[in-house]
């Protein structure tokens, strides 16, 4: 006998007797067996009885599902089938018909079996609910039931993601700013969720490929003697959880949750429908609907309504609108339009606007909403202010109709004349609100397929083909620079003359072309004078290309390294003023917050008016709060890099505040350096110097116009952000409001770094 027949016989008597195993911990259920709603056997149990696979009551009728014993009386259903399809009658009918034989296993797993094989089993196909030995693999779901009593598809799913994350999401939605949860997982492809019991202790964690385990919770079994089962389930209210089930003498003796992903109920979005808010109060949470809503209920979703509708104002100009406050309120939703209003402006910017209906104001800056209003929040933690936009009755509507006589014909005519006019002004108005509108939210439009638009800066983002930049760009033979992401080369757009950069990305981490889509509209969507606009991207296979606005006067690197015409004091202080506005849109203001992650003068492009733009923003992953840094996975200047970067710790937006504060006090010092972060620490070691001996004019050259109070501020801000504890950097909205002058600036520590 061959040593590979030896194997094949070797591997077929394991899997011989793994198979009989797993019958004799069941209960064999026999070719032609059937089951009945009404007529015994209603089910199947497992041999040790805390599982049944069989009929269940849902309704008015029955459906079929996998169940387990909680307590005496009641039942915790596990899975069922067909959750969606309507309950069947008491005459159905349950028959094995095909295949040897199934079980239904202690494990709560109900498995069908061909020669001895399992050819299908429950386990593949969870549905709101994983128990011990299943896992959710990569690219599937659990998805909530309705209630504790219909268990049909409900409002959320737990998404395991093919980019390792596993999310929660209102089941409306599968789009990344509308999660409420995740484990903040990235890279692994295959990663799955996994319920398992190992020495007696529960674990459920993550894993995929060859990583190491990401544990979400490991609880021990409190005595030997019990029995316990353990199930992790996506619960109707949108909360996933791990409950435990002690058994003594096969009844349950306790019901017990181990674990939550969630608080408090008003984190879940989509807890309260549209329309309406969340208010929590020592862990109760309640929905209520907004002023001049009432609740309605839509498929078993309690919502508000109420006489509004998004084209009301434009139909009718003489609406009269009562805009009504909401003290420590908010929207978890994104706004259409965002911008720096104070709180009375807020309210009448709203109130003047056809689109909205409600606005949040919150730290100078006003976000507006359209209908319908979702993720609405109450939290006395909050500083938010939301204002609403109430129809007021119509007085004229209750008045009787006046009666004209012939005499009054000639007052008829001025009136209906006068009354015209004022509808055309008003359909005027509109027209041209309508107009600014789309021209200052929507400045960008979509370029047609052959390219004949002569406003190329008019268009949106769009998805270009290989061959369309291969052209452009003359098969990519002018090259502006290399990148840490990769070569960028000159183009010209056929037809529109627009001259653009390309960008070829060579050293990114492997996407699918979905994420990768998602991920480039999600950065598409961003608009600020100073980040450089992308205006398409092309992704052909392992080809991934971004298209952005060309800039013709080169970096901030070269504009400082220039010896000959070096950039004047107050162009200085506009360049580092107008730079921190970028940074402070990515982290704070911008639909998802961005960190940035390679923030240096090289990534710092000017235009043909000297305005400086960021680029290359969003090409590190969007913002994941407490993802540790990885260095492996980053290729940018080490001397711009945080220091937590070096320690492998915990990333946010403060490592950007560090690369700004050495970038800033480059600015002062009007010179450049892509420099090692020794010199880094030799150059904060001499400005601190400087400044503690008051001898500040070393660091500029002579100039007329320097201001030596925004110098000595200036510098005070850059020592700040480059210290090495990031809880001493400030947030970059206290970095401007201390470079304008309108916060004071304390003495900072000297910048020790552990470089």
């Amino acid at each position: 006998m061959t040593l590979v027949s030896a194997l094949c016989l070797l591997f077929q008597c394991l899997l011989f007797v793994h198979v009989r195993s797993q019958l004799n911990q069941s209960n064999v259920i026999d070719l032609g067996s059937s089951l009945n709603p009404k007529t015994p056997p209603t089910s199947w149990p497992s041999p040790s009885g805390q599982f049944a696979f069989g009929f269940y009551r849902q309704g008015n009728g029955f459906a079929v599902g996998i169940w387990m014993i909680s307590e005496p009386g009641t039942t915790v259903v596990v899975w069922t089938a067909n959750r969606d399809d309507p309950p069947v009658s008491e005459n159905a009918k349950l028959e094995l018909t095909r295949d040897d034989s199934a079980s239904m296993l202690d494990s709560g797993n109900f498995v069908l079996y061909c020669n001895g094989e399992i050819i299908w089993q429950t386990f593949d196909f969870p549905t709101d609910t994983l128990l011990e030995g299943q896992n959710l693999k990569a690219g599937n779901e659990l998805v909530s039931s309705i209630s504790s009593s219909d268990h049909s598809s409900g409002r959320f799913q737990l998404s395991m993601q093919t980019d390792g994350n596993l999310v929660a999401y209102p089941i409306m939605s599968h789009e990344q700013v509308d999660a409420y949860w995740s484990t903040g997982t990235f890279a692994a492809s295959d990663r799955q969720l996994n319920l398992a019991s190992l020495d007696r202790r529960c674990v459920l964690y993550l894993q995929g490929g060859s990583d190491r385990p990401r544990y979400l919770v490991n609880c021990s079994n409190p005595t030997e003697k019990d029995t316990i089962i353990y199930r992790a389930t996506l619960d109707a209210d949108g909360i996933f959880r791990l409950y435990s089930h002690q058994f003594e003498n096969n009844s349950v003796s306790s019901v017990s949750m181990e674990w939550t992903t969630l608080l408090d109920q008003c984190d879940v979005k989509g807890a309260c429908g549209f329309n309406s808010y969340c208010y929590s109060n020592g862990g109760q949470s309640d929905c209520y609907c907004y002023p001049g809503y009432f609740p309605v209920e839509q498929s078993g979703n309690w919502s508000c309504s109420g006489n509004h509708s998004e084209d009301i104002c434009m139909k009718d100009c003489k609406l009269s609108y009562n805009m009504t406050s909401m003290e420590n309120m908010w929207l978890a939703d994104f706004p259409y339009s965002y911008s720096p209003l104070g709180s009375q402006e807020c309210s009448i910017s709203c109130e003047q606007d056809c689109d909205c209906w409600a606005a949040v104001h919150e730290n100078y800056r006003c976000g507006k909403f359209r209908l319908p209003l979702r993720y609405g929040r109450h939290s006395l933690n909050s500083s938010a202010t939301t204002f609403l936009k109430v129809i007021l009755p119509s007085p004229s509507k209750s008045l009787p109709s006046p009666i004209v006589t012939k005499e009054d014909s000639s007052l008829v005519k001025i009136l209906a004349i006068t009354l015209g006019t004022i509808a055309f002004l008003c359909f005027a108005l509109l027209v041209y609100s309508f107009l600014m509108y789309y021209k200052g939210v929507h400045s960008y439009r979509k370029l047609s397929g052959t390219g004949n638009s002569e406003k190329a800066e008019d268009f949106a983002q769009r998805a270009f083909s290989y061959s369309e930049l291969q052209k452009a760009t003359n098969d990519f033979k002018e090259e502006l620079g290399m990148g840490s992401y990769g070569a960028v080369y000159k183009g010209t757009l056929p037809g529109s003359n627009k001259t653009i950069a390309v960008k070829r990305l060579e050293k990114v981490v492997e996407e699918a072309e979905r994420e990768f889509r998602a991920e480039m509209t999600a950065i598409g969507r961003t608009h600020h004078r100073n980040l450089v606009r992308l205006l398409g991207f092309c992704v052909e296979g392992s080809k991934k290309l971004l298209v952005y606005e060309y800039m013709s006067n080169g970096s901030l690197a070269e504009v400082l390294g220039e010896a000959e015409k070096r950039p004047a004091w107050k162009e200085r202080v506009r360049i580092a003023m107008e730079v921190a506005r970028g940074i402070l849109y990515l982290h704070e203001e911008c639909e998802i917050r961005i960190i940035h992650c390679n923030l240096k003068p090289q990534n710092i492009l000017m235009d043909e008016t000297g305005t400086p733009k960021i680029s290359d923003f969003g090409l590190a992953k969007l913002l994941r709060p407490n993802e540790p840094s990885n260095p492996e996975r980053f290729t940018g200047t080490r001397s711009y890099l945080a220091p937590e970067w070096q320690m492998n710790a915990i990333v946010s937006v403060k490592a950007d505040i560090y690369s700004f504060g050495v970038i800033l006090l480059e600015i002062v010092c009007c010179t450049t350096m892509n420099i090692s972060t020794t010199a880094v620490k030799t150059l904060s070691c001499w400005i601190h110097e400087s400044f503690m001996t008051r001898q500040l004019n070393k660091l500029v050259e002579a100039d007329d116009e320097m201001d030596h109070k925004t110098l000595e501020r200036m510098v005070k801000v850059g020592l700040w952000c480059i210290q090495e504890d990031p809880v001493l950097r400030p947030t970059m909205k206290s970095v401007i409001l201390m470079l304008e002058g309108i916060m004071d600036v304390s003495v900072p520590p000297f910048p020790s770094l552990s470089l």
